[in-house]
């Protein structure tokens, strides 16, 4: 619903990107909102493993916990992140998420500036089937973003 050049959207409504193996609804994009920000809704699924640990060169992120439970690890420390819980992940620091629980849980990710919205859709449009390391670390570079496995 369009609100004079604002809109309001429900929960779980927007645009469904499907990347990295969690569902991803973007709320909001740069051409929302000047290039400031970009707002999603993550749903995790039970005992799901999120992306490998990586780092932004070009965007911070902040996640507030929705519903359930979600382990992160930010910088060499782990945190166990509840409903309510805040989350600041700085441009540069190594992180990486997981639903260890068997629950889902619900995320809400607000990006700045935007750009990462590009990023997920690389990934979605990726062909069907096993997935190309190299190519993804291809498209990691061309958003900024440096796998740091282990």
């Amino acid at each position: 619903m369009t609100l004079g050049g604002g809109y309001m959207l429900p929960s779980r409504d927007g645009h469904k990107i499907a990347a990295i193996g969690i569902g991803i609804t973007m709320k909001t994009d740069g051409k929302s909102t000047h290039d400031a920000y970009s707002l999603f809704e993550y749903t995790v699924p039970p005992r799901t493993e999120g992306p490998p640990p990586h780092l932004h060169t070009r965007e911070d992120e902040s996640f507030i916990i929705l519903a359930g439970r979600l382990d992160a690890h930010l910088g060499g420390q782990d945190f166990t992140l509840e409903h309510g819980d805040y989350l600041y992940l700085p441009r540069d620091v190594v992180h990486t998420f997981r639903n260890s629980s068997d629950e889902e849980c619900r995320v809400i990710s607000v990006v700045s500036p935007a750009g990462l919205e590009g990023y997920y859709q690389a990934l979605a449009e990726m062909p069907p089937g096993p997935k190309d390391i190299s190519l993804i670390k291809k498209i990691m570079a061309d958003f900024g973003l440096e796998m740091r496995l282990p």
